[in-house]
């Protein structure tokens, strides 16, 4: 039987398809319905009633809604009526998972102190995406990943795909999380060798 690999949270499927790719049994989790095209790979419902599973790898991309430094004027109001409390006990139940691979990925924010500072901070520009978007990973078990294809970010905030300065709109939040493909590769090429 193939090692079962876990994305939680990922309704995109960009981190599943990768290591699909590589010819391993991954699984996207999600209590969206997927965007990436293959449903037969998604599991659409609750992450934390699978994600103690017998996993060899989970990869978690919990919301940071209420986490990220860029929300931080919010604070005050997350903290008073409880959803910054209930986005820091979600991440920590990936945190605490016993899977002997585990990575959780989530931008700049509160975990770092509520928590601990993360093991890496990459960006997109350092795997093919001319793009800055500080991006912090927490690790178990794993190696921190290795830029595959540095690149220079124009300074010109108009020039380019800013997707982490998009005007408001529907699809906003859903185009900020979606990993980037050079970022999804590197973590399937490099993380699939510790299985």
């Amino acid at each position: 039987m193939k090692p079962q690999i876990l994305v939680a949270c990922e309704e995109s499927q960009a981190v599943t398809k990768e290591f699909r790719k590589l010819g391993f049994e991954a699984w996207s989790c999600d209590i969206q319905p997927c965007s990436g095209g293959h449903p037969e790979w998604h599991i659409r419902g609750d992450v934390l009633k699978v994600v103690n599973g017998g996993w060899a790898m989970v990869l978690a991309f919990p919301p940071c809604t209420h986490l990220a430094s860029s929300g931080a004027r919010w604070f005050a109001e997350k903290r008073l009526d409880g959803r910054q409390q209930e986005g820091i006990d979600f991440f920590m139940r990936f945190a605490d998972l016993d899977a002997p691979h585990v990575a959780i990925e989530n931008p700049v924010g509160v975990m770092s102190s509520v928590w601990r500072k993360p093991d890496q901070v990459i960006q997109p520009w350092q795997f093919g995406h001319p793009e800055t978007k500080a991006t912090c990973l927490w690790l178990k078990g794993l190696p921190r990943l290795t830029p595959t294809d540095v690149v220079s970010v124009d300074p010109n905030p108009q020039v380019g795909n800013r997707v982490h300065r998009m005007a408001p709109g529907p699809d906003r939040a859903k185009l900020r999380s979606k990993t980037y493909d050079g970022i999804a590769k590197a973590m399937a090429v490099q993380w699939s060798k510790c299985i």
